[in-house]
């Protein structure tokens, strides 16, 4: 994904609420199952993780990894992901 289309996509997440929120627990199979669901409904979706910094950097990396979706940007405590849903 090049740079105009991360900045296309961040510019239609701006607008969005948070759809994910990964708290104490951290990340757990249950929230990967939902994060899919929430991917492939809407493809752009925002994730609150509250975590320490570093903590966030690596769940956010393990959630791209594990669905297959891109990092589109990360500010605080909110993170926005991107998959393509090949059916719509």
């Amino acid at each position: 994904m090049n740079a105009a289309d991360k900045k296309k996509l961040r510019a239609e997440a701006h607008s969005l609420k948070p759809v994910i929120m990964i708290g104490q627990s951290g990340l757990t199979a249950a929230v990967l199952a939902e994060i899919e669901l929430a991917l492939d409904s809407h493809e752009l979706i925002k994730v609150r993780i509250r975590a320490e910094r570093d903590d966030r950097k690596l769940i956010s990396e393990k959630i791209c990894a594990e669905t297959g979706a891109e990092p589109i940007q990360s500010i605080g405590q909110i993170t926005v992901i991107y998959r393509l849903n090949p059916k719509k």
